[in-house]
């Protein structure tokens, strides 16, 4: 069966860095464009990141673009996104999402999430 695991969360103080992870497994990488999403306490889910299924082609939320890259490695089976600059606006729950199709914003498997707490 399909799954994603996230990995990789924790706290940081503002200004620092993670990187997230997302394995995945029961189906082909490769042919998917993959997201990630998070989810701020008491707020709504918030689209981060897409990448294309080659990882040729990244979109970026405004609010983190040039402080966050989204990457994969299809051989390994694993999603990436690496975060610098950290802000407190950051801290949620990350999600990485397998997306239906390249062109719509329908997600049809997620990961169970990773908390990312950015504090001083």
């Amino acid at each position: 069966q399909v799954q994603l695991v996230e990995s990789g969360g924790g706290l940081v103080q503002p200004g620092g860095s993670l990187r997230l992870s997302c394995a995945a497994s029961g189906f082909t990488l490769s042919s998917y464009w993959m997201s990630w999403v998070r989810q701020a306490p008491g707020k709504g889910l918030e689209w981060v990141s897409d990448i294309s299924s080659g990882g040729g082609s990244t979109v970026y939320a405004d609010s983190v673009k040039g402080r966050f890259t989204i990457s994969r490695d299809n051989a390994k089976n694993t999603l990436y996104l690496q975060m610098n600059s950290l802000k407190f606006g950051d801290t949620a729950v990350y999600y990485c999402a397998r997306k239906l199709t390249s062109w719509s914003g329908v997600f049809d498997y997620w990961g169970q999430g990773t908390q990312v707490t950015v504090s001083s």
